[in-house]
């Protein structure tokens, strides 16, 4: 059967509330470092499309909501057009000049995005994946210091017989303090750890009777089942944990800004290992997603925590709450780290263009930069389709569609 329309609805609403201000913000980053460095703005925009709403300062800058809440943009003076992902080369960097100078008098350029010297042009760039890692351990942080996580010690209750855990020598009440030199401080944190390692030999940490121990193992290959994600390879030692032995942190608010930054650096050095394994061949890539995947998964966040509060309406508000923030924490990581990507027309293939310039003394030239906007667009359509492919994998949607067919 397919997916009620209500669930869809409230997995579009969810989405929307995610993703919309995490671009925006993306842009936000931008267009704050851009008016740091002087830089000449023709408009911010909340949303694509026709404005709903709209007013200019007396700088001329437009401010403007408009009718498609997907995100929204900055768009820089010069600019052929919004979100321009041009980079002129000399020839159009000298005409634009000149037509600037005829039009807005002598040294007007200098205001002008693109005539900014590369380091400030490079920092413009970065602000805006800069924006979401920061906005991601703001959002961790307020998590683990107003709402607190609850944490299940690392503990090793028992021991499998025949196991890695057993032939790497592993005792019952040893507590597990770090893996491959990354420290962990609860179970869900060496589950997290073991995602990479099947069959690949690791060092491990463990506190015994107050003493420091170095232990070798090479974890066993399992399959998990997620509805969402799908089926996943992970390493398994072959230990028991206490479920029963959990206790509720709530962390001082530096401490938590200091948690929320190690909660994003791991999320993104996964991404990392996760991408590294996919390219050599050794992960199916069946774990990347797109917009579906992320509309279903916040519907059924939200879903989980109105049922969660058995029809209390303040508790099921605070349980979304806690979902939605955890999402979006997440999700600003990965529109961080995909806008870093060194494809052309994100902000990781600007900075390759500015990188190159910043050596050679000159833009690259627009045969070249056209060249790699074209494959640029190629790579990015194809990731999307990939992604999209996968969402559909996994709500069984052509399932469902030849159940209907046949």
């Amino acid at each position: 059967m397919l997916v009620a329309a209500p669930e869809w609805v409230l997995a579009l609403v969810a989405f929307l509330v995610l993703v919309t201000p995490l671009v925006v913000l993306h842009e936000f980053g931008h267009f704050v470092v851009a008016r740091l460095f002087g830089v000449k703005v023709d408009r911010f925009s909340v949303g694509f499309g026709n404005a709903i709403l709209s007013w200019k300062t007396r700088s001329g800058m437009e401010w403007r909501l408009a009718w498609i809440p997907l995100g929204g943009y900055v768009k820089f003076a010069g600019d052929a057009a919004a979100a321009s992902a041009a980079v002129p080369d000399s020839e159009d960097l000298t005409r634009l000049k000149r037509e600037l100078d005829e039009a807005e008098g002598p040294g007007a350029y200098r205001r002008y995005f693109h005539f900014k010297p590369v380091w400030q042009r490079a920092l413009i760039v970065v602000a805006g994946p800069a924006t979401n890692f920061l906005l991601a351990v703001a959002l961790f942080a307020v998590m683990f210091s107003a709402v607190g996580v609850y944490l299940a010690p690392a503990r090793v209750v028992a021991v499998l017989p025949a196991s890695p855990a057993a032939t790497a020598g592993f005792r019952p009440g040893d507590v597990i303090s770090s893996i491959g030199g990354h420290t962990v401080e609860s179970q869900d944190e060496v589950l997290q750890e073991l995602r990479f390692r099947a069959n690949v030999p690791t060092r491990f940490t463990v506190i015994r009777g107050g003493q420091t121990v170095a232990l070798q193992a090479t974890p066993g290959a399992a399959v998990t089942t997620d509805p969402l994600t799908g089926s996943q390879r992970t390493g398994r030692l072959g230990i028991a944990w206490n479920p029963y032995d959990v206790r509720q942190v709530r962390y001082p608010p530096l401490q938590g800004v200091r948690e929320g930054a190690r909660e994003s650096w791991r999320l993104l050095r996964f991404t990392l290992t996760y991408i590294g394994r996919v390219a050599t061949g050794r992960e199916s890539g069946a774990a990347i997603g797109g917009p579906i995947g992320t509309a279903a998964v916040s519907g059924a966040a939200v879903e989980y925590a109105v049922k969660s509060a058995h029809g209390h309406a303040g508790l099921a508000a605070i349980n979304a709450g806690k979902e939605l923030l955890q999402l979006a924490a997440i999700l600003s990581v990965s529109v961080g780290f995909l806008n870093l990507l060194p494809i052309p027309i994100l902000d990781g293939g600007h900075l390759l263009f500015y990188a190159y310039e910043a050596v050679a003394r000159k833009p690259l030239g627009a045969r070249v930069q056209e060249a790699g906007f074209r494959i640029g667009l190629a790579l990015l359509a194809g990731l999307m389709l990939f992604a999209t492919w996968n969402d559909l994998q996994k709500l069984s949607l052509f399932k469902n569609l030849g159940g209907l067919l046949s």
